[in-house]
């Protein structure tokens, strides 16, 4: 289909990032599409529970959040579009976006495909995804509080997540199939806690749980033909670590070290008219409300930069 589609915003991406960029836009008379390859994956719509977004009483999943964002956007006149984009083209005016549904045409694009990069390793990482297997600690750690949990990786990102969880769980069982880095501070209070067990040269063979959840993970030591079981309510597992989902822009937009796409204060890339949110730009705040912000601070650049105005409007005034 060669459908030629043109809109003033190209948002690539329909996680929080995304809408929250998608409502302000919208609210504003731009012309806004959103373009997602499936509302049913990614990290917040496979977050089983929510209980710390702001304004939302009591526990929410988050594939209802974010069907509640979605909604807002497309009442506001956001167009929402379900399509996988396998590549794009920029220049000083228009931003080109190639998709087996038609190729979309913008005056600005923003990037919003988050950092769900992680492939599954294990034998029941995927079964049991969402019912206790997570890959975020400040998401799900507080539903751990004193019940045991595994931490697989040993990354600066599962240190840090491990950290986490021993402020809820009553055991952090720290799995390292690799030896973690002894210079790292924070590696050297977690091998100091009370509440971390750390099981040094193992690697996790699979994942078990039931109808409930997870129940235990299967672990296997370096030197030790036997398999052991340990019991845990939940598996959080970094053994690959994640990147963010970038494949797409075949390395036309400048990245971090740490593979994140670098942005200003008005979260623009170095291409202008091209802005990144959410966890495409891998900071380590990686929460939902986070990237709500990013989105809503994007979208007011946006406005900025499409009406050449000197000054960011604001969408509200106390009075």
């Amino acid at each position: 289909m060669n459908q030629m589609n043109n809109f003033d915003v190209i948002i690539i991406g329909g996680g929080p990032a995304g809408c929250s960029c998608a409502l302000y836009t919208a609210r504003s008379n731009i012309s806004t599409i959103i373009l997602d390859k499936n509302q049913a994956v990614g990290a917040l719509a496979i977050t089983h529970k929510i209980a710390n977004y702001p304004g939302v009483e009591g526990d929410t999943s988050g594939e209802q959040l974010l069907k509640t964002m979605r909604t807002q956007a497309i009442n506001y006149g956001a167009e929402y579009k379900q399509a996988q984009v396998y590549g794009i083209s920029m220049t000083d005016s228009e931003k080109t976006v190639y998709t087996p549904e038609g190729t979309f045409v913008g005056k600005t694009l923003v990037l919003a495909t988050g950092a769900m990069g992680r492939a599954s390793t294990l034998p029941g990482e995927n079964e049991f995804l969402g019912r206790g297997v997570s890959y975020c600690a400040t998401c799900d750690g507080a539903f751990y509080k004193n019940q045991d949990v595994a931490v697989y990786g040993s990354n600066q990102e599962a240190i840090d997540e491990a950290l986490v969880l021993t402020k809820f769980a009553s055991t952090v069982h720290w799995i390292t199939n690799s030896k973690p880095s002894v210079s790292s501070p924070e590696a050297q209070i977690l091998l100091e806690s009370d509440k971390v067990k750390h099981w040094k040269r193992t690697r996790v063979t699979s994942i078990q749980g039931d109808d409930q959840g997870v129940n235990s993970v299967i672990v296997q030591s370096t030197g030790k033909g036997e398999e052991q079981i340990v019991k845990v309510q939940g598996a959080f597992v970094y053994s690959t670590g994640s990147l963010p989902i970038t494949d797409y822009l075949q390395e036309q937009i400048p990245v971090n070290q740490n593979g994140g796409i670098r942005v200003n204060n008005d979260m623009m890339t170095d291409l202008g008219g091209v802005w990144a949110i959410g966890d495409i730009r891998n900071t380590p705040f990686k929460q939902a409300v986070v990237a709500c912000a990013d989105g809503c601070i994007a979208a007011m650049a946006i406005d900025k930069y499409l009406n050449q105005r000197k000054d960011i409007r604001v969408d509200w005034v106390h009075r």
